[in-house]
């Protein structure tokens, strides 16, 4: 008998449902307090709409209405039950609404009738401003460094850059958006100029902080300190070593580092999350994080010990039956990896082990936001959009999302970059934050410690020489020469160590024109590396030169003395000819003094030959040596670039 009872009060409660979702018996509105339903009550499955609009409209009503007008709609327990939910999880499903106790059917009716008008899904406009490889560049970067062609009929190039005029373009693109949201493909920090890493790169990211940033990849550069500084980055406090040398303790980044494939090899976890979910609205966007596998080769290995680099793609591929299990059907991967074009917006002939993993992505992943090569591109990849701002904050990438509410799809998407022109007004808030670290650093930064006759360039002639590399590698040499100093009788150093020019006629302190603060000096040469002095027989020199071709094309800037020849049409590993120094044929087991930076003496760049060398001896750091050379040999004139020759 009691169970005849119950059934029958169940098809009541389920007629009772029906009735009141056609808009008959309508419910009285409840008093603050009063509750439509029961806290087992539930829906009627004729009654509630199980996807497509319908059921959106009522879960954003759920998940946005605010609790004073849910309490007045539904009553003070179904109320205080759903905002303790939804803000414990996002109520993805009408399933989990139903679930809330004291959301019930009379209680789906209410929600049902207020969806009708306002809370209609559509289509929502995601506006993404993306940024990459900015190191540090605070003040507008100098040089080539400070430049960025424009695209179009007439490009031209013009100058760009400097963090309070990202700041200023970065919120002039979100202003017209109702949803923007900026991230960034990582190296962010590190090889930054001295205003940034005077303060290991707290200035670079308090700026970022100011400026909105969310969400980076944690690119190779991150990692120049090792796991634990970046980690402080992350989550604040003073340096352990240098303390807080702006006179202010340091907040930490308000934005979040997500790495899916850097993994603690002790733990077999990822170092930092591998991703996040963020909603716009009723639309919600997945942003995976990950590194260039490669980063070992990047930076000195002690900064990397203890942690496993994975590949991009199979991380990604990985996360995705998670990520969709959650709901989120849309999905942008922030990559610290790239590729090289022929030409920017149109993107021809894309190159590159960016876009190689971009095309082994997983069908769901709709943009791949990538870095690493500093090169410039918006391209459709298989229906992937891959893009890419350059370097130093010149250009900041929009793009332009329709996220549907009702399946979660990106159903449009369009991607420019856009140039961070230096004729707007500066951000106020990022010149207040610049000038209290102008004051601490200024006398630094604007020290005089040499003088030069012309601009000394990174621009290569068609062997692969430069000036500033010829001119690097001397003042390495002179540093490590002496017999009680290394001994050295050569010196090379790796183009990937020199981040800007020496401009003769820039300046940056109130110098004059000619002379070279140390602060431009360290911008081109911001590692802080130190030298060291190793033995190799000429064979292994021989065997080093080649290895310049052996990953992509790496060549090495050369000190006076060493000349060689190289042949393009031979085949890599035989390519070296005629190796001499001073005039005289190198021999190939005679016993040669070299010096290089720690990052290459550790096989950095794939020059895993000075892994074997012997006799080390550690000198002085780099910047050191070329703020003595210039100091020693002022003025210095551009060498003649005579050293290496290239044969067809």
């Amino acid at each position: 008998m009691l169970r005849l009872l119950m059934l029958r009060r169940l098809n009541l409660l389920v007629l009772a449902a029906v009735a009141s979702l056609a808009g008959c018996n309508e419910p009285r509105h409840p008093s603050a307090g009063q509750d439509l339903d029961g806290p087992n009550d539930v829906f009627a499955p004729e009654a509630a709409p199980q996807a497509g609009q319908d059921a959106c409209s009522v879960l954003r009503v759920a998940r946005e209405l605010d609790a004073d007008s849910l309490r007045q709609m539904l009553g003070a327990a179904a109320a205080d039950n759903l905002v303790r939910t939804r803000t414990a999880q996002w109520i993805s499903s009408l399933a989990e609404l139903d679930a809330v106790p004291f959301v019930g059917p009379r209680a789906l009716a209410k929600l049902r009738a207020t969806a009708a008008g306002p809370y209609a899904c559509g289509v929502v406009p995601v506006r993404l401003l993306a940024i990459n490889d900015f190191h540090g560049n605070l003040e507008p970067p100098s040089g080539s460094s400070g430049h960025i062609a424009t695209r179009g009929p007439a490009p031209r190039s013009i100058q760009a850059g400097g963090v309070e005029f990202l700041a200023t373009h970065v919120k002039k693109a979100a202003s017209s958006s109702p949803y923007p949201f900026v991230v960034a493909a990582g190296d962010m920090i590190g090889a930054s100029p001295l205003m940034s890493a005077l303060f290991h790169d707290e200035a670079t990211v308090e700026a970022m902080n100011r400026m909105g940033l969310s969400l980076s990849a944690v690119g190779n550069h991150e990692l120049d300190e090792g796991l634990g500084e970046l980690r402080r980055m992350q989550g604040g406090g003073c340096h352990p070593v240098d303390g807080c040398k702006a006179g202010q303790p340091y907040p930490g980044a308000a934005f979040h580092y997500l790495a899916a494939n850097v993994i603690v090899t002790a733990t077999g976890k990822p170092a930092f999350p591998p991703y996040e979910i963020r909603s716009f609205r009723g639309a919600r966007v997945a942003f995976v994080g990950v590194t260039t596998r490669d980063t070992p080769t990047y930076t000195s290995l002690s900064n990397v010990e203890g942690l496993e680099f994975r590949d991009e793609a199979a991380a990604v591929n990985a996360l995705v039956p998670e990520i969709r299990s959650r709901g989120v059907e849309a999905i942008v991967v922030l990559m610290h990896e790239g590729g090289k074009v022929a030409s920017g917006s149109d993107c021809k002939d894309p190159t590159g082990v960016g876009f190689e993993i971009a095309r082994r992505l997983d069908p769901s992943v709709s943009v791949v936001i990538t870095g690493h090569t500093h090169e410039a591109y918006v391209c459709d990849m298989q229906g992937k959009l891959v893009t890419s701002a350059a370097s130093y904050g010149r250009l900041v990438t929009q793009i332009d999302l329709g996220v549907d509410e009702v399946n979660g799809k990106v159903v449009s998407k369009h991607a420019e970059n856009i140039a961070v022109t230096r004729d707007v007004a500066r951000d106020v808030a990022l010149t207040t934050l610049l000038d209290r670290y102008r004051k601490v650093g200024a006398p630094i930064a604007n020290r005089v410690i040499g003088r030069i006759t012309g601009s000394l360039t990174r621009l290569g002639n068609q062997a692969g020489e430069t000036y500033l590399g010829d001119v690097i590698a001397d003042a390495q040499l002179a540093a490590t020469s002496a017999p009680d100093k290394g001994g050295a009788q050569i010196a090379f150093t790796n183009p990937g160590g020199i981040r800007t020019d020496l401009i003769a006629d820039e300046v940056s302190g109130g110098e004059q024109v000619g002379e070279v603060t140390y602060g431009e000096a360290f911008a081109a040469q911001p590692f802080d590396n130190t030298l060291v002095t190793l033995t190799l027989t000429g064979a292994q020199l021989d065997a080093l030169l080649e290895q310049q071709w052996a990953q992509g094309v790496t060549m090495l800037a050369v000190s006076k003395g060493l000349t060689y020849t190289w042949k393009a049409s031979n085949p890599v590993g035989e390519r070296v000819s005629d190796l001499k120094l001073a005039n005289v044929p190198i021999e190939m087991a005679r016993s040669y003094r070299v010096t290089v930076n720690a990052f290459l003496a550790g096989g950095g760049d794939g020059f895993t030959v000075l892994r074997q060398a012997a006799e080390r001896v550690n000198g002085v750091s780099d910047i050191a040596a070329l703020e003595s050379y210039l100091g020693s040999h002022s003025p210095v004139s551009a060498p003649s670039l005579d050293r290496i020759k290239r044969e067809p």
